[in-house]
């Protein structure tokens, strides 16, 4: 039934694929994107430190409910990172320390929470990658409904099964799987160009003529 329904088989983003993504930035595979994919600003990372980059496995639930995101542990993959589109709703928390150690024994590759989360502390403590909306003391109900293997959209970013999901501390960014690595030959392309651009800075000899030349273009007066 359309609403309360699970799909376990779906085709995820390459392992070499993944890799080659993990190394780099969010905001170089965004700017590689156009900029026009992003999650919501109010994502944010609440684990201890480090990036994530794993394929997704959805998760639709009822805001203040979180009976599909615990199935959705219990079925993950290692590596997968789980999205868990709640509405973006705050006032239960739908995901707290005891299934995070949970998750970790599952080897899961980390948490999107499109709503709220609890027990801060231990989640900080831990690097296994957690990014959600905001945080309430409050606890969830298990009643469902909600979907896994389904696209959820977060703030406009829609997530198919099995697309890239990346993470790190600028936010977080998902890639279709069926050009994910196409979008990675252009990032790393980026990344080289942003290092030769440093070296440039740091030596004093970048060249910056760019900045007048734009302003005239666009009829900046020079007074």
């Amino acid at each position: 039934m359309e609403g309360f329904r699970i799909r376990s088989a779906f085709e995820r983003a390459s392992p070499e694929c993944l890799t080659r993504l993990a190394a780099l930035p969010v905001a170089n595979v965004s700017d590689c994107m156009g900029r026009m994919n992003a999650g919501p600003s109010g994502l944010r990372p609440y684990h201890r430190g480090g990036a994530m980059c794993g394929p997704a496995l959805t998760v639709r639930s009822r805001p203040g409910d979180n009976l599909m995101l615990h199935k959705a542990i219990d079925m993950a993959q290692p590596g997968d990172v789980i999205v868990c589109d709640s509405g973006g709703d705050l006032t239960n928390a739908i995901m707290g320390e005891l299934m995070l150690a949970h998750a970790r024994q599952r080897q899961v590759g980390g948490f999107v929470i499109h709503g709220a989360i609890r027990d801060v502390d231990a989640i900080g403590a831990q690097d296994l990658p957690v990014f959600a909306m905001g945080v309430t003391h409050r606890g969830p109900y298990k009643d469902g409904p909600g979907e896994i293997g389904f696209a959820v959209s977060l703030g406009g970013m829609v997530i198919a099964p099995g697309d890239v999901v990346m993470g790190d501390a600028d936010g977080v960014l998902a890639l279709p799987a069926a050009t994910a690595s196409e979008i990675a030959a252009r990032a790393e392309a980026k990344q080289g160009a942003e290092a030769a651009q440093m070296d440039r800075t740091l030596a004093g000899t970048l060249d910056r003529s760019w900045v007048d030349k734009a302003l005239k273009d666009r009829g900046c007066a020079f007074l």
